[in-house]
């Protein structure tokens, strides 16, 4: 894979460009890499660009509906509530992320807990 080939599938999945996403992901980019300039996931990006087509395609070819976007310090369902994609969280739901709102423990939690898999020692 070339970092080109991985950036043009990230513009085409924020940009909700389905053809070229399909033609990147048909030819073997990994849908859960995250360039070092980008640090941001495809999935997470075509969330917050509100392309929730590209999202279900990135979600069907393998795409990590756990995977934490650094930059963008979200999870794939915590981004899907910021953008207002309900038909995405649902999705990523049944999927087995986490509600975003709870930790483990059903309190509300903070993004660290949903990475972590766990709450951090200072949240008791």
């Amino acid at each position: 894979m070339s970092g080109g080939d991985w950036k043009e599938l990230f513009q085409a999945a924020c940009d909700g460009h389905i053809e070229l996403l399909r033609y990147h992901v048909r030819n073997g980019v990994d849908v859960n890499y995250a360039h070092p300039e980008y640090l941001s996931t495809p999935l997470v990006g075509c969330i917050l660009a509100q392309q929730a087509e590209a999202a279900m395609l990135l979600l069907d070819h393998g795409a990590d509906p756990l995977l934490l976007s650094e930059f963008d310090a979200l999870t794939p369902v915590q981004a899907a509530r910021q953008a207002g994609l309900p038909e995405v969280e649902a999705r990523l739901r049944a999927m087995g992320a986490p509600d975003p709102a709870l930790n483990r423990r059903g309190r509300n939690g903070g993004w660290l807990a949903l990475w972590w898999g766990r709450r951090p020692w200072w949240a008791g």
